[in-house]
């Protein structure tokens, strides 16, 4: 089984003849053959790290790579920390809803939205409910026009069967 390539080249895994070479203090010391730069490096008791394989010629720099990772590694988990991730909050509604009940299902749902979350609105027929499919449709439809200034519908109204859903989204500003 092939091992996987895990981070940049460092030391011996560098192919290139020639490397712009980069020294510990951060200065830059030129175009310089693969073996002067690993001496320096070997004197300064750090690695040689390649941390720009595609330039031409490939970037080298000499740095502590243990830190190195410890220093990626840090700044992968403070972006993983900063991404914001949407979820999708549910609002179930009837078709006999009263008027107090649905304020308060609107209520959640402008929460949900300003929050930055999609809006799954979904409704359930029973019996001889779906007869009476257009009552969920107007509904649908005061739904859409009341959330219009801070939602974009992302699912039209539709039927699955004996429910009926739309998904709404935030609006970007």
């Amino acid at each position: 089984m092939p091992e996987k390539d895990r981070g940049p080249n460092i030391n011996g895994k560098i192919t290139a003849e020639e490397v712009r070479l980069v020294d510990a203090d951060g200065q830059m010391v030129g175009v310089v053959s693969l073996e002067k730069a690993f001496g320096m490096a070997e004197e300064a008791g750090l690695d040689l790290v390649e941390v720009s394989p595609n330039a031409e010629p490939p970037v080298c720099k000499i740095l502590d790579y243990g830190k190195y990772k410890y220093e990626q590694q840090k700044k992968a988990n403070e972006a993983r920390k900063k991404q914001k991730t949407v979820d999708v909050k549910e609002v179930k509604m009837s078709p006999r809803i009263e008027k107090n009940d649905y304020d308060v299902k609107m209520r959640n749902a402008r929460r949900f939205l300003e929050n930055g979350d999609k809006v799954k609105v979904s409704m359930r027929f029973r019996g001889r409910e779906m007869a009476h499919q257009n009552i969920g449709w107007d509904l649908f439809v005061q739904m859409q026009e009341d959330l219009a200034e801070i939602s974009v519908v992302e699912l039209e109204p539709r039927f699955e069967g004996r429910q009926m859903m739309m998904v709404l989204g935030p609006r970007q500003s």
